[in-house]
This record gives structure tokens, sequence and C-alpha cells, in this order.
């Protein structure tokens, strides 16, 4: 009697067992999926949100990031993908015409300022024409990768001295991310750089942000836009609504950026 109770019991563990195996499988199989094409200098508040996205959604978000033009590139070729987000406006207007790029939400600014290391040890004054001393070791990014590369031109031609900056120039970085390293390591004395990125809590120690002007580095909007070809438009729109509210907003203040608040 005893031997067929413990049978019995067993049996109906196993059964449960089997039954909870078969719910976490269909849950998993269920469970809907973003792919987000990030611009580096965006990562830090976009993944922060994107984890707490994930805990009240349901949904498995990816983060791919890069130069925002390879990372075009790479929607582009793939085909596969939900949201695209560069970090300069300049590259919706470049590919819109493509058909890949859908709606859009602005959820931030971002600024160009004058870096470099911490303290200010060569005593670098904030004007652009600084980038022309041949005492310093310049960097400034790479207009074909990416956007900090693409404000950078934008500004200097304005200024109409980017040809002279360039061949002054040590590097020309991809990113946001190797600039900074760049200061970090001793490598460059000043670079142009995204403002946002002097905040972030692995560069703040190394690094200082010298304020342009706003004629001069007027804040950009961050677009956060739908790809057209989405296989999980709903979400992809749910998830931009939440980087562009008021909760949000604050965290991407907390990384330095102009929320989308700040200005109209």
């Amino acid at each position: 009697m005893t031997t067929l109770s413990m049978s019995v019991r067993q049996s109906a563990l196993f059964l449960v067992l089997v039954a909870s195996l078969f719910s976490i499988s269909a849950a998993a199989a269920e469970q809907r999926r973003l792919l987000i094409y990030c611009g580096i200098t965006m990562v830090k508040p976009v993944t922060e949100l994107a984890r707490v996205f994930e805990a009240r959604e349901n949904v498995s978000i990816q983060i791919a990031q890069g130069g925002s033009e390879d990372l075009y590139q790479s929607a582009k070729k793939s085909r596969l993908g939900d949201i695209y987000f560069p970090g300069e406006p300049a590259y919706r207007d470049i590919h819109l015409s493509e058909g890949l790029l859908g709606n859009y939400r602005v959820v931030g600014y971002n600024q160009m300022a004058m870096m470099v290391q911490k303290g200010n040890p060569r005593h670098v004054e904030g004007q652009l024409r600084e980038l022309l001393r041949k005492d310093l070791a310049v960097i400034i990014g790479n207009a074909t990768s990416g956007s900090v590369g693409q404000e950078s031109r934008m500004i200097l031609e304005v200024e109409g001295i980017y040809p002279q900056v360039v061949a002054n120039a040590s590097e020309l970085s991809p990113d946001s991310r190797s600039i900074n390293l760049a200061l970090k390591r001793g490598h460059a004395d000043v670079a142009l750089n995204w403002r946002a990125t002097a905040s972030f809590p692995d560069n703040a120690p190394y690094v200082d942000a010298i304020d342009l002007p706003v004629k001069i580095a007027e804040p950009k909007p961050l677009l956060m836009i739908e790809l057209s070809f989405s296989k999980n438009p709903d979400d992809a729109r749910k998830f931009i609504e939440f980087v562009a509210s008021n909760e949000g907003q604050v965290t991407f203040s907390k990384y330095g950026f102009l929320d989308n608040r700040t200005l109209p």
C-alpha cells in the first residue's frame, strides 16, 4: 500500500514537471523579440530602458551597436530588425527615399563639444580653431562611418576649416567610444565628440567636455525610427513610445543627454 502510494505521488510529480516544461517551452516559443540598431553614443540609456521593457512586456530585446551609417547598411542588407536609432538626424534624410525608414519619435538631443583629458592639462580653449594647433594630438570622427564624424564634418565645414583639421588630425575614429578611449589612454589631447559621453561613469573620471556656442554646436534631435520591414511593429512602436515617455527621458537625462522636454 505504501509502495503504491509513493508510486502514484511520483507519477503525479512527473506529470506536473512535464506540464511545467511544456509551459516554459511554449512561453519561450511565443516570446516576442526586437532587434534595435543603436548608435554607440546612445547604447547605455537604451540598454537600461530595454531591460525594464523586457521585464514588463515579456519581449526579448537585442541591441546591435556601431556607427550609424554602418548600422543602416547592416539593416538594409539583412532586412532584419525593428528599430533604427542613429546619433544624427541626417541619416534619416539621407536614406529616407530607400523606403526602409518609417515613423519616428524624438527621444532626446545630441550636442557636440570639444573633449579633453581630465583637468584640461594642455589648456585647450573652447574654440574650433584649437583643432589646428600643431602642438596637440587631435582626433575627430570619421564622417563615413558614424554620427560623430558626420556632425564634426558639418560643423567644421561651416567654420571653413574641415580639410585643415583632417590634415592635422592624428586619427579619424569610427565612433564616440573610440574617441574617448584615445583620450583616456593619453593618445589624444583634444577631440570633437558628443557632449553626453563625458558624463558616462566610465568616462567622467578621465575626460572633460568644453562646451561650444549653441550657434556652432546646435543640439541635434535623436530620432528613434521604425524599420518598414519589422516583424514586430506593435512592440517596436510601444518601445519607442516608452523611450519618449517621461520615464524614458529621465534615463536619457541621467546619461547626459538633453531630453525631449528641453527643446521644442
